[in-house]
């Protein structure tokens, strides 16, 4: 389980409200009891915080992730997965949306290389990237990425785990927001 330094998430928690309890409990449980390594989770919460763009929980993820010794692969592949995610999100989305075939024939022509050779594993950017989407609700993205982790050996489990965690990561910074 990865040690918590004090000036990062759990300043987080320090700030959520009395409404906010159920958010800060998830969030004390985010490296407890899931299916993924500790540099997959924070894989996923980094990517999670860097696609919502928040700046206060990417501060605190940051200096836990430093304190925590996570790797400088595991960070730069989430700012990578959360930047091609930002882009792919909404233009799988669009193909999606307006439901024609004559759009689902045209060639995307954006560049994805970065997920071919990520600095950690394609294993690792796809479970990054399967958090990104579903924080974009990208239908088609989602099932992508699913079948792409799947491929890759892990399981659904891993795939809820990564969906959960991003749900976190985002209910908590509206609470920070509202709070």
């Amino acid at each position: 389980m990865a040690t918590i330094q004090s000036g990062g998430i759990e300043a987080i928690k320090e700030q959520l409200s009395e409404e906010a309890k159920d958010l800060k409990l998830n969030l004390s449980g985010i490296f407890a009891g899931g299916v993924l390594s500790e540099s997959q989770t924070w894989g996923v919460i980094l990517t999670s915080a860097y696609f919502i763009k928040d700046d206060a929980l990417i501060d605190a993820f940051e200096s836990d992730a430093e304190a925590s010794s996570v790797s400088n692969e595991v960070i730069s592949d989430a700012k990578a997965a959360a930047s091609i995610m930002g882009m792919n999100t909404m233009y799988y989305r669009f193909k999606h949306l307006i439901g024609k075939e004559s759009y689902m024939k045209k060639p995307a022509r954006l560049r994805m290389q970065r997920m071919m050779t990520p600095a950690t594993s394609k294993l690792d950017f796809e479970l990054n990237s399967t958090a990104a989407a579903v924080l974009a609700g990208c239908e088609m993205c989602v099932k992508a990425h699913e079948a792409s982790v799947l491929k890759e050996g892990l399981s659904e489990e891993h795939v809820h785990e990564a969906a959960r965690l991003a749900a976190i990561i985002h209910g908590v910074s509206i609470a920070l927001h509202v709070s």
